[in-house]
């Protein structure tokens, strides 16, 4: 990307599914005139002031000649639909490689100061577990009293058991002392709370606060931000495919709902022109850079809405109710954490595309 200083701001978002994009091109500076040049690999925005020139990533690709719906948003630019294309991404931040750490030993690290929780342990099988509301359907599977009452699934000494937001891993007595039921998991070294304990020998540890890594590995260093919301974006995508379901709370470990999530799409890649230092220290969110580009990122298109001091308590109430809205638990200064990223992310939106009804739009990387 090149350009003077005198750029023009430029939002692009591709929809690798229908396949289509929208184009916002923000207004020059006093008034001038502008000419908007598309070819299918590049955009360019000339003034008698300056240029501002845009190369795509190479797996995007535009079609000048589809250009429609064309119209002026006061405070915003022009704005302008036309066809595009964009390969589909696979690139994800993942908890671990099944094959990697079946073969070898792993090491279980705090992602946030990259404490080693658990060292060298073997993970001979890595399980999905049920949903987490599997037992309410046992009724209709069997015609006899349920075989599974009172009998919760626990990991053997290999095993790891992976569920919606989190994973069960079997703890060894040499590193911990008869830990308790139901008592807090916290990384000794910066206090962040990682998990609990769901037995003396079970514990649960939260896919946001952990990362598992071969144990010849280093520990990868990520950004906080990036992290949480590339695991929470997976969870989402990965639950909407399984369950056919769209609406999700965020909940907190004492059982209060922090944000409601309605999920719009997964298949966008945004584009924008260079934003200014004071846009990018005060969001470092976009440190997710998923492309070649150093201004394009895959992104999850959500709604959403604040739960928190009382705030839209009565729509929280029937979403905890309908069964078509499915929950996910954080530990609570997760939850807040994961709030404040949606918030700065919405704010750098174009204004027109930061509501729809009452709720909030948000991409999450």
């Amino acid at each position: 990307m090149a350009a003077t200083a005198a750029e023009t701001r430029v939002f692009l978002e591709v929809r690798r599914r229908l396949p289509s994009a929208l184009l916002i091109v923000g207004e020059p500076r006093e008034g001038l005139p502008m000419d908007i040049s598309i070819t299918p690999s590049s955009l360019q925005m000339r003034t008698s002031d300056g240029c501002t020139d845009i190369e795509l990533p190479a797996e995007v690709r535009l079609v000048p000649s589809s250009c429609r719906g064309l119209h002026y948003v006061p405070g915003e630019g022009l704005h302008l639909r036309l066809q595009a294309w964009a390969e589909f991404s696979t690139k994800q931040i993942s908890l671990f490689n099944q094959r990697s750490h079946v073969q070898g030993c792993c090491t279980f690290h705090c992602q946030s100061c990259g404490e080693a929780i658990i060292k060298d342990r073997k993970l001979l099988r890595i399980l999905p577990l049920p949903s987490e509301n599997w037992g309410a359907l046992v009724g209709e599977w069997c015609c006899h009293p349920d075989p599974f009452a009172n009998k919760p699934l626990h990991p053997r000494e290999n095993d790891c058991l992976i569920g919606d937001s989190f994973f069960l891993v079997k703890l060894r007595s040499d590193r911990w002392q008869e830990p308790k039921a139901n008592t807090k998991v916290i990384c000794k070294r910066c206090k962040v709370i990682l998990g609990e304990t769901m037995s003396s020998e079970t514990t649960k540890f939260y896919k946001t606060e952990i990362i598992i890594q071969p144990s010849e590995r280093s520990f990868p260093i990520l950004p906080r931000s990036q992290f949480v919301q590339s695991i929470v974006a997976q969870c989402l995508v990965e639950l909407s495919s399984a369950r056919s379901t769209f609406r999700f709370t965020v909940q907190g470990q004492d059982g209060k709902v922090y944000i409601l999530l309605w999920l719009l799409n997964s298949d966008s890649l945004v584009i924008e022109s260079l934003r200014s230092p004071e846009a990018i220290k005060k969001f470092s969110l976009l440190e997710d850079i998923s492309t070649d580009s150093p201004s394009a990122w895959n992104a999850v298109k959500v709604l959403y809405q604040p739960c928190v001091k009382i705030k839209n308590e009565k729509l929280a109430s029937s979403w905890e109710s309908d069964i078509s809205v499915h929950s996910l638990t954080l530990p609570c200064a997760t939850c807040l954490e994961l709030l404040l990223i949606l918030s700065r992310s919405n704010a750098t939106l174009p204004p027109s595309l930061r509501h729809m009804n009452s709720f909030q739009v948000r991409n999450s990387s």
